[in-house]
């Protein structure tokens, strides 16, 4: 609720702190003392426009500093979280406006935009009447206030969760249509892709052995010659086989009488013995194959380069050939499994569009039937408020296929036809400031607080009217205000007297220097101003004790 309003060079106002209670508070003062000046400060605050005429004659710059007090659930606290702000239970809201218009706006000292101001002051209060107005007026606000109504708590959780629900199957089967159709589009190469691939078949590491065996090849004639060369060395002249084993025979013959003393060298050339014969037959073996097949070169030229080449078509490296045919071949398999998963997920699509139907009709239903109970309600609460021609209707309006959503399948909007005979219409577009005033008070003690602000203004709204119809409305505030905080701006003394806060507004001076200052009144002040009020410029005995009468009956 809003707790304290601190205003500084707005308009007549020099320096002015007010501090607020819960209930219902009243305003009163003599036509042009400057109430409006109060309610043009505190739009300020909430984020209204800017003007440099708001400043007080010959001051730097205003400054409206609004305070509120927040319940811990309080929905304002979930926006300054979203925004990465403090979450304070204390919220104060100030805008300052300088002398060329232009104006800054602060939450908690922290600068911020005017636009989140706005934002912030749609949870935190509603003005009613001759000045701007939130909530009610916002035809955003009707299908809240009219599930609130009919306490819609448990049919708008299953609508939401069934539209969820819809949302994620719907974007499955679409991911899905999307993939069957990229994969589709791309069969006829795919097909290519893993026949081309499998064909060819590409193995591990063969790219390397493929280039080893293409150096040793091309280098043919060097490598020729040094062969030649190590094999005549081995088998030119003396056979050296024959000579390692004749060296070992003489050794062996004297091995007893050695002591053990030749057999390391008896080993090695046995060992030599053994070495010799395999490098002669590995040189025997390369030999044979540089000479014999002198297309062999050729052919794993070919093979290189069209690994190579296939290689590069898909972008991948010639290892991976194998790997990515293997994909290929898996995205082709996968195309009839989508198919049949598409078909799949159509169903549960339907069967979830089926679910939200049914969840968005009982909604539907009971909407329509608290539709009635609340024109039903209004129609009861009105004639007190000197609205008994007037006639309040709840349109329902269903919504195309496309623009249902989590909060059903119809638009709720709140109209008024204020005279026998006319088509209803939008709320701020029929009925006059103070008819709006009064209907939007009956709209609230019908909707007894539900989906309600902590604070609700009220600008004149007993305009147009005395006597039993002041008192009814009088008695509606009081009974508002035992819920919800209410300020009302008001002439009358019926609605004067029921106030639990009562502040006089007083201009002071002439026309080259006046001010507004407003006071607190306590029970003598509030006796006097009421008694003003029912009496006029000269306040008689008898205006006194109706006034009393008036604060026993407010009482």
């Amino acid at each position: 609720m809003l707790t304290r309003l601190s205003i500084r060079d707005v308009v007549l106002v020099d320096r002015l702190d007010l501090t607020f209670s819960g209930s219902l508070g009243v305003l009163t003062g003599e036509t042009g003392a400057g109430k409006s000046i109060l309610l043009d400060a505190l739009g300020l605050a909430l984020g209204a426009r800017a003007d440099a005429r708001l400043l007080r004659k010959g001051a730097a710059r205003a400054q409206v500093t609004a305070e509120f007090e927040l319940d811990p659930d309080h929905p304002a606290l979930s926006m300054l979280a979203e925004r990465d702000l403090p979450q304070d239970q204390t919220l104060i809201l100030r805008r300052v406006v300088n002398a060329d218009g232009r104006s800054r706006a602060y939450l908690n000292d922290q600068p911020v935009s005017v636009r989140l101001l706005a934002t912030l002051a749609s949870e935190l209060i509603e003005i009613h009447g001759h000045h701007d107005s939130q909530g009610l007026l916002n035809t955003a606000t009707h299908g809240n206030l009219l599930d609130a109504f009919a306490g819609h708590q448990s049919l708008l959780a299953a609508v939401a969760d069934a539209w969820t629900s819809l949302a994620e199957a719907r974007a499955a089967q679409a991911q899905a249509k999307t993939a069957l159709e990229d994969a589709k589009r791309d069969e006829e190469l795919l097909r290519h892709g893993v026949a081309e691939i499998e064909s060819f078949a590409p193995q591990p590491s063969e790219e390397e052995s493929l280039a080893a065996q293409r150096r040793f090849l091309a280098a043919g004639a060097k490598l020729a010659e040094s062969l030649h060369n190590a094999e005549s060395g081995l088998t030119a002249g003396a056979d050296v086989e024959a000579a390692l084993s004749g060296a070992r025979r003489a050794l062996e013959r004297s091995r007893e009488d050695a002591g053990g003393r030749f057999d390391a060298a008896i080993a090695a050339l046995e060992r030599a013995t053994i070495e010799t014969a395999d490098a002669i037959a590995e040189i025997s073996d390369a030999a044979a194959a540089l000479t014999g097949d002198p297309n062999r070169l050729a052919r794993v030229e070919d093979r290189l380069f069209a690994l190579r080449a296939l290689a590069r078509k898909y972008d991948v490296a010639p290892d991976r050939l194998a790997e990515h045919g293997a994909a290929l071949a898996h995205r082709l398999a996968a195309i009839d499994e989508t198919d049949t998963e598409l078909k799949r997920l159509a169903e549960a699509s339907a069967q979830a569009l089926a679910a939200y139907h049914r969840a968005a009709g009982k909604l539907s239903a009971s909407r329509k039937k608290a539709a009635e109970q609340l024109e039903a309600a209004m129609t009861q609460e009105l004639p007190p408020l000197k609205l008994e021609k007037a006639r309040f209707e709840v349109m329902l309006e269903p919504l195309g296929e496309g623009d249902r959503g989590a909060r059903g399948a119809e638009r709720v909007q709140f109209q008024i036809a204020v005279n026998p005979g006319t088509d209803p219409g939008p709320l701020n577009k029929i009925a006059s400031g103070g008819e709006l005033a009064r209907f939007m008070l009956a709209l609230r003690v019908v909707l007894a607080g539900k989906g309600a602000v902590p604070t609700l203004v009220f600008d004149e709204v007993d305009a147009g009217i005395s006597g039993a119809t002041a008192n009814a409305v009088g008695e509606r505030l009081a009974r508002l205000g035992a819920r919800l905080q209410v300020l009302v701006v008001t002439h009358s003394p019926q609605v004067a007297a029921r106030g639990d806060q009562h502040w006089r507004v007083v201009k002071q001076g002439d026309t080259k220097s006046a001010a507004t200052t407003v006071e607190e009144l306590a029970a003598p002040g509030r006796r006097e101003e009421i008694a003003r009020m029912l009496a006029g410029a000269t306040v008689t005995d008898e205006a006194r004790a109706a006034a009393d009468r008036l604060l026993a009956g407010g009482a």
